[in-house]
C-alpha cells in the first residue's frame, strides 16, 4: 500500500537528514556543476562550451544527489543488522523498496534542482533551466532505482560507495562523449535515457525546438526503465541472503 510505502520513506528521509555530512557532500556535488562553468565562463564566451558543460553536470547531478542515501539504505542497513528488523515488519518488501525508492528519489530530484537553480543564476537563464528539469527529473527517478539495485548488491556501505561512486562517472562519461564526439542525428537516441535528456538539454539552452511528442516519449522511457529496475530490487529484497545478510 502507498501509505506503508510513504512511512518507509519518511523514515528513510529522516534518517538521512540527520547526516549532515551526507547532506553537505550532496550539496557539494549539485553546486561543483555551476561553480565550474563559472570558472570557466571567465575565459571563454563560447556558448557550446558552456552549455556541453552544463548538460553533462546536470546528468551527473541526477545521479549523485541521493547515492550517500541509497548507500545506506539497503547496504548499509544491511552491515548495521538493522535491515532484519525492518523486514519483520507487517510490511510488504515491494511497499518498503518503493518507499526507499521515493527517499532517494526526493533527494535526487533536489540535487537536480540545485543543480539548474545554480546554472540559472550563473548563465542567466531561468525559462530554459525550467524546462530542463522537466526533461531530466525522470532521470532522477531512474538513477534511484539504478543505485538501489546496485545497494541490494551489496554486503556492507563501503562496497556500495564503491560501486555507487562509479556509477556516478557513467552519465559523466557519456555525456563527454557526446560533446566532443557528437553522435550523427538519429531518431531513437532521443527517447534513450542520459543521451536523450542531454540533447534535449542542449536544444532548449539552444532555444531550438523540441516536440512535446519527442519530450513526452522520453518521459515515458525513462519512467518505464525506473519502474522495471526497481522491481528487480524488490525482488532482490525477497532472496534469504538480503534478509539474513549471508
Amino acid at each position: 500500500m502507498l501509505n506503508q510505502a510513504l512511512i518507509v520513506a519518511r523514515k528513510e528521509i529522516a534518517d538521512n537528514w540527520r547526516d549532515r555530512r551526507s547532506l553537505v557532500s550532496a550539496l557539494l556535488y549539485a553546486l561543483m556543476g555551476p561553480a565550474i562553468v563559472m570558472m570557466v565562463s571567465f575565459t571563454t564566451r563560447a556558448s557550446a562550451v558552456l552549455i556541453g558543460m552544463m548538460s553533462v553536470f546536470t546528468l551527473v547531478s541526477a545521479f549523485a544527489g541521493g547515492v550517500n542515501l541509497a548507500m545506506d539504505a539497503v547496504a548499509g542497513e544491511r552491515e548495521r543488522r538493522s535491515l532484519l528488523p525492518l523486514l519483520l515488519n507487517p510490511l510488504r518488501r515491494r511497499d518498503i523498496m518503493i518507499g526507499k525508492w521515493l527517499a532517494v528519489s526526493l533527494f535526487s530530484a533536489a540535487g537536480v534542482i540545485i543543480n539548474l537553480a545554480g546554472f540559472a543564476i550563473v548563465l542567466h537563464a531561468p525559462r530554459p533551466m525550467f524546462l530542463a528539469a522537466a526533461a531530466v527529473l525522470p532521470l532522477a527517478l531512474l538513477a534511484a532505482a539504478l543505485q538501489l539495485l546496485i545497494s541490494t548488491e551489496c554486503r556492507a556501505a563501503k562496497e556500495a560507495h564503491t560501486y555507487l561512486s562509479m556509477l556516478v562517472f557513467l552519465p559523466m562519461i557519456a555525456g563527454m562523449f557526446q560533446v566532443f564526439h557528437p553522435l550523427s542525428p538519429r531518431a531513437w537516441l532521443n527517447f534513450l535515457p542520459v543521451l536523450g535528456q542531454q540533447l534535449q538539454l542542449e536544444q532548449w539552452m539552444h532555444s531550438a525546438p523540441v516536440s512535446f511528442a519527442q519530450a513526452a516519449g522520453l518521459c515515458c522511457f525513462t519512467g518505464a526503465a525506473a519502474l522495471l529496475i526497481l522491481e528487480a530490487a524488490a525482488l532482490r529484497l525477497e532472496r534469504d541472503e538480503i534478509v539474513y545478510g549471508d
